[in-house]
């Protein structure tokens, strides 16, 4: 009797272990910092025009922002 019970949980213990081993994680992808993201038109934005250029700006970039003659 104190075999079987002792093996009953034996077989138990080892499932366990088994069942919660074989779990797999998926972790969210990071975007590389040397990507170069576009928009839906295939556009660069203007934040990443500036990083490409080394601006301190990147209102030169955006549009609607072009200097009024």
């Amino acid at each position: 009797m104190k075999t079987r019970k002792q093996l009953l949980i034996l077989l138990s213990l080892s499932l366990f272990l088994i069942s919660g081993t074989s779990c797999q994680v998926f972790y969210p992808q990071h975007h590389s910092k040397g990507g170069v993201h576009t928009n839906s038109k295939g556009e660069i934005p203007p934040g990443q025009e500036k990083k490409m250029t080394g601006e301190k700006s990147a209102k030169q970039y955006a549009p609607g922002q072009e200097k009024k003659h």
